[in-house]
C-alpha cells in the first residue's frame, strides 16, 4: 500500500500523541494493538500515515523537524513513544488570525503559546506547500475559538484540493454551503469536532441513550470538566466557547428521548487547573425517574489522558478520508463524521454510527 500523507495545523498535545501513535504501532500487529478501533482499515495500518508538511505559531517548534516539535514546550501529553524518528518534515510557520486567545499572549510561557517572529505565511504559501508535499490529508487541530484561522485553513484544502479533517469546533463539515464547496471540488471532509475514544462526551451520550432504551426519564443532567493543558487555559476565555457548547451539548441532547431545556442542561468546559496538565477530569450527573415515576440519579468521575483519547479516533479518520480519495467520493462523509465528530452534519445513536462506518470501510455504503 502507498503512505497517506498528511499535513497538521497545530503541533500541540493532540498531534503529539497521534504522531507518536505512528511510530508506537509500527512493530505491533492485530493480536497486540491495544488501544485502536481498527488495525487496518482498507489496507492501510497506522504507520503507513506520513507527515509530510505541518504549521505551527510557536518559536520552539517553527523550524524544528516535527519529530522534534511535538515534544516541546507548552505540549504536556503523556510520552509513551520517545524514539521518533526525524521525518524530514520541518515545522512552517502558521497564520495566527484568533488562533491565540487575548489572555494567553501575556501568559507564563511554560503553560502558553510565545509566538514566533516570523512572517506568517498567505494563503498562496500554505497551499503551495500542500501541492509541494502532495499532501493528502489536512488535519486541523487549531483551538477552540479560533473562527477565522480554521476557515482560512479550510479555504487552503480547498484550493490544494486536499481531504479535510476538521477536529475542532468550528462548523465546517456541518455547514451546508462548506459542506456543498468540498462536494463540488471533489474532496472529502470529515468533520466537525473529534469525538475521543472513551471521554466525557461519549461516555454522557450513551447513558443518555441508555435511559432512553430503558424506559427512564431524563429530567436534567450537568458534564463538568477540568484539565491543565492549553486546551483548558484556551478556553477561560468564555467568548470563545460558544461553538463548543453547542457541539457538547447538541452531542448529547441527540440521544436523549426528549429534548431537555435549556436550563436542565449544562455541558462545559469549567476550569483550568495546571497542575492537572492534559489530564481530563469530568464529572457528570443524571437525574431521572424511574417506574412509578420514582426518582434516580447516577453520578460518575471520568478521569484520562486527554490527547492519546483523541489519536485513537483521528487515526481512523485520516484512514476513512484516504478510503474516499482511493474510491474517488467527496464532500461530507457522513458515516465517519457521525461516529467520530460531536458536530456532525447528522446525528445519529453511536450504535448506529457504528454500524455506519463498518459498512463504508467495507465499501457497501457509499455515504
Amino acid at each position: 500500500m502507498n503512505n497517506i500523507k498528511i499535513a497538521i495545523v497545530g503541533l500541540g498535545n493532540c498531534a503529539s500523541s497521534l504522531i507518536q501513535g505512528f511510530e508506537y504501532y509500527k512493530d505491533k500487529n492485530s493480536d497486540n494493538a491495544i488501544g485502536l478501533m481498527h488495525w487496518e482499515i482498507g489496507g492501510y495500518k497506522p504507520s503507513d500515515i506520513k507527515v509530510v508538511a505541518a504549521f505551527d505559531i510557536d518559536k520552539r517548534k517553527v523550524g524544528k523537524d516535527v519529530a522534534e516539535a511535538i515534544f516541546e514546550l507548552p505540549n504536556c501529553t503523556t510520552v509513551f513513544c520517545e524514539n521518533i524518528p526525524k521525518t524530514g518534515t520541518i515545522v512552517r510557520m502558521g497564520k495566527v488570525m484568533d488562533g491565540i486567545a487575548d489572555h494567553m499572549k501575556d501568559y507564563d510561557d511554560k503553560h502558553t503559546f510565545v509566538l514566533a517572529d516570523e512572517t506568517e505565511p498567505s494563503k498562496e504559501d500554505v497551499v503551495d506547500e500542500l501541492k509541494r508535499s502532495k499532501t493528502e490529508v489536512l488535519l486541523n487541530y487549531l483551538p477552540v475559538g479560533s473562527e477565522k484561522a480554521v476557515r482560512f485553513y479550510a479555504e487552503c484544502a480547498l484550493e490544494a484540493g486536499v481531504a479535510f479533517v476538521n477536529n475542532m469546533p468550528v462548523f465546517i463539515a456541518s455547514d451546508h454551503l462548506w459542506a456543498k464547496r468540498f462536494e463540488d471540488k471533489g474532496i472529502p471532509i470529515i468533520g466537525d469536532d473529534i469525538k475521543a475514544q472513551l471521554g466525557a462526551t461519549i461516555t454522557h451520550r450513551t447513558l443518555a441513550d441508555l435511559f432512553s432504551k430503558r424506559g427512564v426519564k431524563l429530567e436534567r443532567t450537568y458534564q463538568l470538566n477540568t484539565g491543565g493543558n492549553t486546551d483548558f487555559l484556551n478556553m477561560l476565555n468564555r467568548s470563545r466557547l460558544a461553538s463548543k457548547k453547542v457541539s457538547k451539548t447538541e452531542a448529547v441532547q441527540s440521544v436523549t428521548a426528549h429534548r431537555l431545556d435549556d436550563d436542565d442542561i449544562h455541558i462545559g468546559p469549567s476550569d483550568y487547573v495546571p497542575w492537572q496538565k492534559d489530564n481530563k477530569i469530568c464529572f457528570l450527573r443524571m437525574e431521572g425517574k424511574l417506574f412509578g415515576d420514582v426518582p434516580m440519579n447516577i453520578e460518575l468521575r471520568l478521569s484520562v489522558e486527554d490527547s492519546p483519547n483523541s489519536a485513537g479516533v483521528v487515526i481512523d479518520a485520516i484512514r476513512c478520508c484516504k478510503l474516499a480519495l482511493d474510491r474517488g467520493t467527496s464532500g461530507v462523509l457522513y458515516s465517519p463524521s457521525a461516529y467520530f465528530m460531536k458536530h456532525p452534519p447528522k446525528q445519529f445513536t453511536d450504535d448506529k454510527a457504528c454500524t455506519m462506518t463498518e459498512e463504508f470501510i467495507a465499501g457497501t455504503r457509499d455515504d
